[in-house]
């Protein structure tokens, strides 16, 4: 096999190991995805300011996040339907994550449970919640992540409402994929994938079906669904969550400094600068435009972290000297997890640290806290910003 080098290779890999339909949902962005491709672009802008004879011998990665040490500022963020991008994908990322010392986040969406995340992995994990209208059934959701000892919720604000995904209409997206002649088609040119999928009993929705009354199928679940996201999404049902959880929360999908003010009011140990990696709002501002703003508008009141565009560890050093403590990422873990399983993962969390520490040294800094915006080539005001 060709070296791996860096993720686009992994990316080049996954596209080869994946069926189609799960190829799509992962790098898809809602109608004309441009902020989908704002999220990388705008990141492709901002240059780095080389600093040479500043002696920097060594330098350290290792951070905090909600006040837990990781060895990078770095946390694998919730994407749905992992499970189908490789067999048991979500228990997968989530080991190949607490082995290297950064957090995991399992989604609401995820095809393994709350429950066989929890007995595969020795580390506690982030649990991230939508709202639906069932309320009870939030409530179950919130006290299963509490039983299975997840250290933080991740309250996702910015899907009230599904955003328009072309691809995903016209492959109708589903799991497992239904037997149509197209999509029996794309499985036979996959033989590693079925294979994994074979092997394993976890090919459905495994958070809600068996949880949720009247929900025992794909085709119940799509009517479920699409009744469930809850279009009257407000501050107060977000203050309920808080007091239903107790513990650390995280806010994610904020993209104007007002939200962030009010979810810093609403109790958020961190809120997450997102527009759902380009899947809701098309059109919107990517991520890394609006961080500063954000950042300046929050300031120490609580941890901002910033999701969308990062695919190397020149990303994260850019993301931090722009006001962010973190970062999440989503389609870079997949496409090492649909290439290479579990190892895949780890790639990605390795290439990244090794991109960090390169760029930290060629800019003369020596820990993540230096990090700030003397990194960074130039100004990066408001009226340069394509967002």
């Amino acid at each position: 096999m060709t070296p791996i080098t860096c993720i686009e290779d992994l990316h080049r890999l996954y596209l080869r190991r994946v069926p189609r339909m799960f190829v799509d949902y992962c790098e898809s962005g809602s109608w004309t995805e441009t902020t989908l491709r704002r999220n990388l672009e705008d990141f492709a802008r901002i240059q780095l300011h080389q600093r040479v004879a500043v002696g920097v011998d060594r330098c350290s990665q290792r951070t905090t996040m909600l006040g837990q040490d990781v060895a990078l500022p770095v946390a694998l963020a919730p994407v749905g339907m992992t499970g189908m991008q490789h067999a048991d994908g979500e228990m997968l990322a989530a080991r190949a994550a607490a082995d290297f010392g950064v957090p995991f986040t399992l989604s609401t969406m995820s095809i393994c449970s709350i429950e066989d995340v929890a007995a595969f992995t020795k580390r506690p994990f982030w649990f991230q919640l939508y709202v639906m209208r069932d309320r009870a059934f939030i409530e179950r959701l919130i006290d299963r992540a509490k039983a299975a000892g997840c250290s933080a919720l991740v309250l996702t604000l910015d899907l009230q409402v599904m955003g328009q995904r072309h691809r995903d209409i016209r492959n109708g997206l589903s799991a497992p994929p239904k037997p149509t002649l197209r999509n029996l088609l794309n499985l036979a040119t996959h033989p590693r994938w079925c294979l994994g999928m074979a092997r394993t009993r976890r090919r459905g929705f495994g958070n809600i079906v068996g949880h949720v009354s009247g929900v025992s199928d794909v085709s119940s679940l799509a009517a479920w669904t699409a009744e469930q996201f809850d279009r009257g999404l407000n501050w107060n049902d977000v203050e309920w969550i808080r007091r239903c959880w107790g513990g650390k929360l995280v806010m994610k999908g904020i993209l104007d400094p007002d939200d962030a003010r009010r979810a810093v009011e609403c109790g958020a140990d961190a809120i997450v600068v997102s527009n759902h990696g380009g899947r809701q709002l098309d059109f919107a501002p990517s991520s890394i435009s609006v961080l500063p703003d954000i950042a300046a508008a929050v300031g120490d009141r609580c941890e901002v972290w910033l999701d969308g565009g990062v695919r190397s560890g020149q990303d994260v050093c850019k993301a931090l000297a722009l006001g962010a403590r973190a970062v999440m990422i989503g389609r870079a873990f997949v496409y090492g997890l649909g290439a290479l399983g579990e190892t895949g993962v780890t790639t990605v969390l390795e290439l990244i640290r090794r991109e960090l520490d390169l760029t930290m040294v060629l800019c003369g800094v020596r820990s993540i806290a230096e990090i700030d915006r003397k990194v960074l080539h130039g100004t990066y005001p408001a009226s340069d910003r394509t967002g």
